[in-house]
């Protein structure tokens, strides 16, 4: 196992709404959007529906937690409707979770279900 993969092991992202707006964090530092991989939308992150914003945030664990931009933006739809549209108003998300998730997405090929 590589540095990098044991690093994305222990990484927990957190999203919260407070009177301030949303923030999302992980493990602690603020997330960012990623727009210099792909902008789905100008509004930065929401969750807990399907839509560009949620879809913003996928993308920005995906790349985030795999450091592959290309398989980040090919898998943030697929994410975004299985793990971000479901997510309650303040949330947290483990690396296992996120394991299962592209597991189950990527049917243990590496190509998402819907492409295949």
């Amino acid at each position: 196992m590589t540095a990098a993969n044991e690093s994305a092991m222990v990484k927990t992202y957190e999203g919260k709404r407070t009177i301030d707006g949303l923030v999302v964090t992980v493990d602690g530092r603020n997330l960012g959007e990623h727009y210099e991989v792909k902008r789905f939308t100008r509004f930065g992150f929401e969750w807990s529906y399907d839509g560009d914003s949620p879809q913003q945030l996928a993308l920005a664990i995906l790349v985030d937690y795999l450091g592959d931009a290309d398989k980040a933006v090919r898998l943030s739809g697929p994410f975004m409707r299985k793990v971000v549209a479901n997510l309650d108003n303040d949330w947290t998300l483990s690396a296992a979770e996120i394991d299962v998730a592209l597991r189950d997405l990527e049917g243990g090929d590496g190509i998402p279900r819907r492409d295949r």
